[in-house]
């Protein structure tokens, strides 16, 4: 028996919305990877989608679990949604996404102590976020997500009644045949036999809106002799990878861009005013294509493809503060392998994944050959991001350090996803970064890879750990009551010091742990950290404790003051 529609759209229909959309392009992903046609041959539409909705499951995950009592509020809900995928948005896709859930939560959050919408809300808010999608892209081009997008709304306008699920359906159908007519709106998906793989993200999201209001899984896509596979971002760019696809596809160059075409994107998050935005919008708009900016209230997603991808970062210090930058080549790696004339890259044997809490350390890592992903304070990895790391590697067999006691979960969940696609993958349980730098040191690929993890995992086991950080709040711990802007002195996680001055603490700190004997300490400074601090705890090791070496790392915007390894 169909089940009734269901009336009312809550925080609850949010979170189960946001996990079933997750879980559908989890299952659609290589479909959508599989084919490149619009604007460049990325093959990553499908992973871009999957981990902006993995960032948008984990914001609203977090608002539920900070309510012991009770729900939070629907616009407490979908706020959390549209800030997740913004800050997790990948790739051009991923950015539309990111903007089509922010133009819903405007509407939806409006009224800020509403519990629930009806259908009537959910046909406005379905229209804004296509027009606002729309408006977020410099050169809209139809045939695209924005396309579909647009047509959902359309549909969902016309929906009678005011039954949510109703609406949902609605806008599903409108999608389905929008998204089927888009080889006739755009040649590059004509000639590759494809329909636009964005737009084919979106009907995912929206199927699973419908089986969240109906209880019914929603009708599958059916494009009869189209292929349902491709990538498209909705804006402006010369399409390229077609050749990929099919013999007919467009005339790609040797390092499978389109001649002509941008060689970089570059992503950013920014910090800015309105003002200066729109400053960007024109700027970043004469130095390339397929330029989205989205966001708003301080905080922006920015998407373009140059040719010079210093130009467009300078651009975004002019506008405000750029952070979490990703700069692509086109022609690097194997982005753009799937080209007939070029050779798959071949795999390497054995590679090391690393999650690294700083800039500095990043660079550290990857000048010893790790592949890294980088964990900014509050903002740790999903485990979408460090599949995509193995992936990024290109290797048969990987060695995965997380760095971080709270990553052990996340990570175990990427491994799980690495091994079924048949990647030898094994899980050190590194819970700091020190401990990662002492297994990298003892890393040797030519020995046999049970033998290199056993080796890797017993240099950080032998690692003994530190952290030097600045109470945010007051609160209980293991050394007593501290306060907010307190110094802490953390061993192994736990609270040992509490201080005010942080060189003292940390000398507190290096004492303890040289009690227990060591052999070489590590020290990772910290971009907040006391100018003088390295020189006087190094100083401190040479006086007090014979034949003990020291070796400092600048570690960036990390988080922590300072990090410290004992060996």
């Amino acid at each position: 028996m169909a089940q009734v529609p269901q009336t009312f759209f809550d925080a609850l229909a949010v979170r189960t919305w946001c996990g079933l959309a997750l879980e559908s392009l989890g299952r659609a992903r290589e479909e959508i990877d599989a084919i490149n046609v619009y604007p460049v041959a990325d093959g990553d539409t499908g992973t871009n989608l999957y981990l902006t909705a993995e960032s948008a499951v984990a914001a609203v995950e977090a608002v539920f679990t900070a309510y012991d009592v009770g729900k939070p509020s629907l616009a407490d809900a979908v706020r959390a949604m549209a800030h997740g995928a913004l800050i997790g948005a990948r790739g051009n896709s991923g950015t539309i996404l990111a903007q089509l859930l922010r133009g819903m939560a405007q509407v939806l959050a409006a009224d800020g102590d509403t519990v629930h919408t009806d259908g009537s809300g959910l046909r406005l808010a379905l229209r804004h976020a296509a027009d606002s999608a729309r408006q977020a892209v410099a050169h809209p081009v139809e045939g695209t997500v924005l396309t579909v997008a647009s047509a959902a709304a359309d549909a969902a306008g016309a929906a009678e009644g005011d039954d949510c699920g109703a609406v949902a359906r609605a806008a599903y159908e409108g999608a389905r045949a929008a998204l089927a007519a888009t080889p006739g709106q755009l040649a590059v998906l004509e000639r590759a036999g494809v329909v636009d793989a964005g737009g084919r993200g979106l009907l995912a999201v929206l199927g699973a809106l419908v089986e969240t209001l109906t209880g019914e899984a929603a009708p599958r896509f059916s494009a009869g002799h189209t292929r349902v596979v491709g990538v498209s971002d909705g804006s402006r760019g010369a399409p390229s990878g077609a050749g990929s696809v099919s013999s007919a596809g467009a005339e790609q160059c040797a390092d499978g861009t389109e001649e002509g075409g941008p060689a970089f994107e570059v992503i950013y998050l920014l910090e800015a005013e309105d003002t200066a935005v729109a400053r960007l919008r024109e700027r970043l708009d004469g130095l390339g294509d397929s330029l989205v900016v989205v966001g708003g209230d301080g905080l922006w997603n920015v998407h373009v493809h140059v040719n010079d991808a210093g130009a467009a970062v300078e651009a975004g210090v002019e506008a405000g503060r750029p952070y979490r930058i990703r700069i692509t080549h086109f022609g690097a790696g194997d982005v753009h392998t799937t080209g007939a004339e070029r050779p798959p890259r071949e795999r390497a044997q054995r590679a090391v994944v690393a999650v690294v809490p700083g800039e500095g350390l990043a660079g550290l890592y990857g000048e010893a050959g790790a592949t890294t992903v980088l964990a900014r304070p509050g903002e740790p990895p999903a485990s979408g991001e460090l599949v995509e790391a193995v992936r990024r590697a290109h290797a048969r067999e990987v060695v995965l350090l997380p760095n971080d006691a709270e990553l052990r979960h996340t990570a175990a969940a990427a491994a799980e996803q690495a091994r079924a696609e048949g990647i030898r993958v094994a899980l050190i349980p590194t819970r700091s970064a020190v401990q990662g730098i002492a297994a990298l040191a003892v890393h040797e690929p030519e020995r046999r890879f049970d033998e290199d993890v056993v080796s890797m995992t017993s240099a950080a086991g032998a690692t003994r750990y530190a952290e030097v950080a600045v109470a945010e709040r007051q609160s209980w711990t293991m050394a007593g009551i501290c306060q907010a802007g307190d110094v802490l002195g953390l061993v192994e996680g736990d609270v040992a010091v509490i201080g005010t001055d942080v060189t003292a603490t940390a000398e507190t700190v290096l004492d303890r742990m040289l009690s227990a004997g060591g052999e070489l300490v590590t020290l990772v400074l910290g971009d907040d950290a006391p100018e003088a601090i390295a020189e006087h705890l190094e100083a401190r090791v040479r006086e007090s404790y014979l034949a003990v070496d020291t070796v400092v790392y600048r570690g960036g915007r990390q988080g922590a003051l300072l990090l410290i390894g004992v060996e």
